[in-house]
C-alpha cells in the first residue's frame, strides 16, 4: 500500500463499508478470474470477461488479506454490472406508450366525471321535487346497514311480518308510495344515521337538534318521567295484595294436593 497508494482496496466481506472507509465490499466489485472458461456457462459469466475498467486491487480486509486481485469496481460498467445499467435505463418505448395511454385514459375519465357531476348539479331544481327526494333517499337507504335502517323503518310503522322479510325491500316500497313531505324527513333521518356511523352518535344528534331547534333537555326529561312511571307501576303491581278469588283458588289447590 505504501508503494502503490492508488491501489484499489477490497474486502471479501459483503455489506456496507464503514463511513469514510476506502475499502470496497464484495457486493460492489467483480473479481476477474485468471483461468480460461471451461464451458458455455463460464463464458457468459461476468467474472470471465474483461473490460476497460479492470484494475489491480489488494485484499485489505477479510480472508486472503494482502493478496492482489484483478477486479472491476466501476458501477457504470455495462459488462460487469449490467443489472444496474438496466435499472438506470429509461423504460422502453412500448412501456412508455402504455403508461402514457393509461394516464390519458384516467385524465379523460376524471374530466368526464367532473363534467357529468356539474351537469347533474345544474339540472337540480331550486326546490327538490318528489322524484329528486326519492332518488336521494333510495340511495342513502342503500348505504345504511340493516340494523340502523330498521330504526328508521320502525319510526314510520314498517315492521316485518315474517322473519324472512327484507327490511330494505319493505322500506323501499314504503318510500315509493309515501308523501313528498315524509321523504324530506326520511332524508334527514338517514343522513343523521350515516353520519353517526362514523362519528359519536350523541354529537351528531345534538348538532342536528341545534340546527332544527329541537329542545333535547325537554325530551330527555320526558323520557325520564316515562321510565319512572313504568318503574313505579311495575313496583306497585309487584307489591299489590292478591285478590280473594286468586287466594281461594290457591287454597283449593293446596287442599286437593293434600
Amino acid at each position: 500500500m505504501a508503494a502503490k497508494p492508488k491501489l484499489v482496496q477490497i474486502t471479501t466481506a459483503y455489506g456496507k463499508p464503514a463511513e469514510g472507509s476506502p475499502v470496497v465490499p464484495r457486493n460492489q466489485y467483480v473479481e476477474i478470474r485468471q483461468e480460461k472458461p471451461k464451458n458455455k456457462y463460464q463464458q457468459d459469466a461476468p467474472e470471465y470477461k474483461t473490460c476497460k475498467f479492470v484494475t489491480e486491487a489488494i485484499v485489505a480486509d477479510g480472508r486472503e488479506k494482502g493478496e492482489i486481485r484483478k477486479v472491476c469496481a466501476n458501477p457504470e460498467c455495462p459488462v460487469h454490472h449490467p443489472k444496474k445499467q438496466q435499472r438506470r435505463a429509461d423504460p422502453d418505448a412500448a412501456t412508455k406508450a402504455a403508461q402514457e395511454k393509461q394516464r390519458r385514459e384516467e385524465a379523460i375519465a376524471n374530466t368526464t366525471g367532473i363534467c357529468v357531476l356539474a351537469a347533474i348539479s345544474a339540472a337540480v331544481p331550486v326546490r327538490l321535487m318528489k322524484r329528486d327526494l326519492l332518488f336521494v333517499v333510495e340511495r342513502l337507504a342503500g348505504l345504511v346497514e340493516e340494523r340502523r335502517l330498521e330504526i328508521v323503518a320502525r319510526q314510520h310503522g314498517i315492521k316485518r311480518e315474517k322473519d324472512s322479510d327484507s327490511i330494505a325491500k319493505l322500506f323501499a316500497a314504503y318510500l315509493r308510495r309515501t308523501e313528498e313531505s315524509v321523504l324530506g324527513s326520511v332524508l334527514v333521518e338517514l343522513t343523521i344515521l350515516l353520519t353517526s356511523a362514523r362519528q359519536q352518535t350523541m354529537q351528531v344528534l345534538n348538532e342536528a337538534a341545534t340546527f332544527y331547534k329541537v329542545d333535547t333537555d325537554a325530551i330527555a326529561a320526558k323520557v325520564m318521567q316515562e321510565f319512572a312511571a313504568k318503574d313505579k307501576a311495575k313496583a306497585a303491581k309487584k307489591d299489590a295484595p292478591k285478590s280473594p278469588a286468586k287466594q281461594q283458588a290457591k287454597t283449593s289447590k293446596k287442599s286437593v294436593a293434600a
